[in-house]
C-alpha cells in the first residue's frame, strides 16, 4: 500500500518534469534575404559574357551536363587540365588532411551513437586475500586463513534517455560529421579551382611570353637593319641607339615573364603534391581560339544548397542547437540502470556451476542540487555558440552572393574590354604596318615607327592578359557557384 501511494505521488512529479524538460529547442532556420535573381544576370549587357575575344560566341561543352557530380572542369574540354586535377585530387596534402578529419568526425559520431544501446562487458578474475579477524567477527589476534576466490561475471549498463541528453549528443555529433564532410568538399572544390586557375595563369604567361619574344625578334631585326643603315650613312647614331635600347628593354621584360612563369609552375607543383624541383610544365600558350564554357548562374536560392561552405555553416548551426539540449539535460535527473551476473567460487572449475551464481540489478537516478551555477552557465555558453554559428551562417551566405555577383560582373566587364581590344589590335597592326612602310620609304622618322610598334606590342600583350583573366574568372565563377551544375562534388576519398 505504501509503495502504491509513493508511486502515485511520484508519477505526477515525473510527468511534470518530462513535460517541462524540453531540453533540446526546436531548430529554427535563420531568415535570409535571398534575391530572386542575381543582379548581374539581369544586366542588359550580361549577354556579352558569352562573347569570346575573337568575336565568336562562347559555347558550353555539350557533355558537361552529363558528367558525374562536380566534374565541372570537363566543360573546358582540356585533357591536360583533366589530368592535373585528377593528379592533385590523389596527392594534395591539404585534401588528405581534410579527408582524415572526415574520418575522425565520423568516428566521434559513432562514439556518440554507442550511448544509445546498453554497454555489455565481461569480468573474469581471481583474488587471494587474508581478512582481518575484526572484519570476520573473531577475537583480535585470531589466526585467519588465506582465502582464494574466482569470479566470472557479465555486466551491463544503460542510461535511460529521459530528457534527451543522449539523442541531443548524437544529433550534435552527426551534424558535426556532416559539417566536416561539407568542409572536405569545400577543400576539394578549392583545390580543383586553384589547379584550374593556376593552369590557366601558366598558359596565359606562356602566351604573353610568346608575344614578348616575338617583339624581341622584331627588335633584333630592327637593330640589324638600323646597323646596316648607320654603316651606310643613311641614319644617325640616335636611331641606332634607340633601336638597341628598345631591344634591351624588351629582353628584360621577357626575363621578368620567365620569372613569373617559374613561380606559377612551382605553385602548380605544390597543388599537385610534388616538390617544385621535380615538376616541369610544358609550354602551352593560351590561344585566342580557346573556347570557354558559359556558366549558368542559376537562382540565388539554389546557391544555399550548392555551396559546400554554406552547407558546413548550416550543419554547425544545427550542431550548436543540439548542444543546447545536452547542456539543459544536465540540469535534470539522469537514470542509469546496471546489472551483473555470474559465478563466484573458491575453485575456478566451480565458477560456472549454478550453485555459485550471483547477480545484481540496480537503478540509480541522480540530479544536481548545488553546482555553483555550472550547468546554468553551460546552457548560456551553448546558446551563445548558437548565436555565433547563426551569424557565421549569415556571413557565409552574404559572401557567397557577393562572390557570384563579383565574377558575373567580372565576366561582363572583361567581355566589354575584349570587344574594344579586338578593335584596338586590328588598328594597331594596321598602324604598325603603315609606319614601317613610311619609314622604309624615308617619309617618317624612326621615332614614329617605334611608337607604332610599341602601341602594337602593348595592345597584343593586353589582349593576351585579358584572355587569361577571362579563363581565371570563369573558373572563379564556377567556384563561387559551388562547382558543377547539379550536385556538389563527391567525397570519394573521404569515404575510403
Amino acid at each position: 500500500m505504501k509503495l502504491h501511494m509513493i508511486a502515485k505521488g511520484v508519477a505526477p512529479l515525473m510527468a511534470a518534469l518530462l513535460l517541462s524538460a524540453c531540453a533540446t529547442p526546436e531548430f529554427k532556420q535563420p531568415q535570409i534575404d535571398t534575391p530572386t535573381a542575381f543582379k548581374e544576370s539581369q544586366t542588359p549587357a550580361a549577354s556579352e559574357v558569352k562573347t569570346a575575344a575573337d568575336g565568336t560566341r562562347w559555347k558550353q561543352a555539350q557533355p558537361a551536363e552529363q558528367q558525374a557530380r562536380g566534374e565541372w572542369w570537363l566543360a573546358f574540354n582540356d585533357t591536360a587540365l583533366n589530368e592535373l586535377i585528377a593528379e592533385a585530387t590523389k596527392a594534395n596534402a591539404n585534401l588528405a588532411v581534410a579527408a582524415a578529419r572526415v574520418k575522425q568526425a565520423r568516428a566521434i559520431a559513432g562514439v556518440a551513437e554507442a550511448d544509445r544501446i546498453p554497454q555489455v562487458g565481461v569480468n573474469v578474475g581471481a583474488q587471494r586475500s587474508r581478512p582481518s579477524a575484526l572484519e570476520a567477527g573473531r577475537p583480535q589476534g585470531s589466526d585467519m586463513p588465506l582465502q582464494t576466490s574466482y569470479s566470472a561475471k557479465l555486466t551491463a549498463s544503460y542510461e535511460v534517455d529521459l530528457f534527451g541528453r543522449v539523442s541531443a549528443n548524437v544529433s550534435a555529433a552527426r551534424n558535426d560529421a556532416a559539417g566536416v564532410e561539407a568542409n572536405y568538399r569545400s577543400v576539394l572544390l578549392a583545390l580543383q579551382a586553384d589547379v584550374a586557375q593556376t593552369y590557366f595563369r601558366l598558359r596565359a604567361t606562356d602566351a604573353e611570353l610568346a608575344t614578348v619574344e616575338q617583339t624581341v625578334r622584331l627588335r633584333e631585326e630592327s637593330v640589324k637593319v638600323n646597323q646596316r643603315r648607320f654603316d651606310l650613312g643613311d641614319i644617325g647614331e640616335f636611331d641606332l641607339s634607340r633601336a638597341k635600347t628598345e631591344l634591351a628593354t624588351t629582353r628584360a621584360e621577357a626575363i621578368g615573364l620567365q620569372r613569373q612563369r617559374v613561380t606559377t609552375e612551382h605553385a602548380l607543383a605544390v597543388l599537385l603534391g610534388k616538390p617544385a624541383a621535380a615538376y616541369s610544365a610544358s609550354v602551352n600558350p593560351l590561344q585566342d581560339s580557346v573556347r570557354l564554357p558559359a556558366i549558368p548562374a542559376g537562382l540565388p536560392s539554389s546557391l544555399l544548397e550548392r555551396r559546400p561552405d554554406i552547407v558546413a555553416a548550416q550543419r554547425a548551426m544545427e550542431a550548436a542547437n543540439a548542444r543546447i539540449g545536452v547542456a539543459r539535460s544536465a540540469m535534470f535527473p539522469a537514470l542509469n540502470i546496471s546489472a551483473s551476473g555470474g559465478g563466484v567460487a573458491d575453485h575456478f572449475s566451480d565458477v560456472f556451476k549454478w550453485s555459485t551464481r550471483s547477480w545484481v540489478l540496480g537503478a540509480l537516478m541522480s540530479m544536481p542540487l548545488i553546482d555553483g551555477g555550472r550547468n546554468r552557465n553551460n546552457v548560456v555558453r551553448s546558446e551563445a555558440a548558437l548565436e555565433e554559428s547563426v551569424a557565421s551562417y549569415r556571413q557565409s551566405v552574404l559572401t557567397a552572393f557577393a562572390e557570384v555577383e563579383d565574377n558575373l560582373a567580372g565576366l561582363r566587364i572583361l567581355s566589354g574590354q575584349t570587344a574594344q581590344l579586338d578593335e584596338a589590335v586590328v588598328s594597331a597592326r594596321r598602324s604598325a604596318d603603315l609606319a614601317q612602310k613610311l619609314y622604309d620609304a624615308g617619309r617618317s622618322s624612326y621615332l614614329d615607327l617605334l611608337d607604332a610598334q610599341r602601341n602594337l606590342a602593348a595592345v597584343e600583350r593586353s589582349a593576351v592578359q585579358l584572355r587569361g583573366n577571362r579563363a581565371v574568372t570563369t573558373v572563379a565563377l564556377v567556384r563561387a557557384l559551388g562547382g558543377g551544375w547539379d550536385k556538389p562534388a563527391s567525397n570519394a576519398q573521404a569515404s575510403n
